[in-house]
């Protein structure tokens, strides 16, 4: 029998979830332990297979550091950290420098701090421009520390990023902000939606792969 971990909530079917080589459960209110399990055995092949996959991004995460001489991305190009004297830390244009002595854990949490700046000035000045081309305006932009979603927005034209996103490639970079503000004119994904995605960057959808690519990437690093 394959272990997990259950939690019972309002909502009306049964949902399997793996996340960090662990599989977990979620099911309605009082419905049955036996049919539960049941349900679970069902899927078991899927399970085995999915968890494994789970377990070895779960090891990658674990392993992952930073050190001095490594290169992390910045919109789609690898730049080294280098040690600098003194107490700042920022990005030059050549490179991430940071204070000397840094232990691993510190120097991720500093590059995200950068990364975060980094993210609001270029993403914000690429929303205006597109903001303009497509006619629409958003209320702000927020940058956030999401793992999973790249971007949102809210019914109120709010626009959130994920600071992760400045990892990417400048074209794709513009394509979630495209996504993001084409929702300010379709709050969906239908094919309306996806039209207007399509005016502003016809080739959006080899974006959208090479966005799906650095997310499998993330997924086996820990950025926090």
């Amino acid at each position: 029998m394959i272990e997990y971990s259950l939690t019972h909530s309002k909502r009306k079917t049964v949902g399997i979830y793996i996340r960090d080589g662990k599989v977990e459960v979620r099911a309605p209110l009082k419905y049955p332990k036996s049919e539960i399990d049941q349900f679970v055995a069902s899927k078991e092949k899927w399970i085995v297979n999915n968890l494994a996959k789970s377990q070895k991004q779960a090891k990658q995460k674990a392993a992952f550091a930073l050190n001095y001489g490594d290169t992390i991305s910045f919109r789609g190009t690898a730049y080294p950290l280098v040690t600098k004297v003194g107490k700042r830390a920022g990005f030059d244009g050549e490179c991430f420098y940071l204070p000397p002595k840094l232990e691993s854990d510190l120097i991720r949490d500093v590059c995200v701090k950068i990364y975060r700046h980094l993210a609001k000035k270029h993403l914000t000045d690429r929303v205006a421009i597109y903001a303009e081309k497509m006619g629409v305006t958003p209320a702000d932009v927020k940058i956030n520390s999401a793992k999973t979603r790249w971007g949102s927005c809210s019914s109120q034209k709010n626009i959130n990023f994920s600071w992760r996103l400045i990892m990417a490639d400048d074209d794709v970079i513009d394509y979630a902000v495209v996504h993001e503000l084409a929702h300010i004119i379709q709050m969906n994904h239908s094919e309306k939606f996806w039209l207007t995605v399509e005016n502003v960057l016809p080739d959006y959808k080899m974006c959208k792969v090479r966005l799906q690519k650095l997310q499998k990437r993330l997924a086996t690093e820990d950025w926090g």
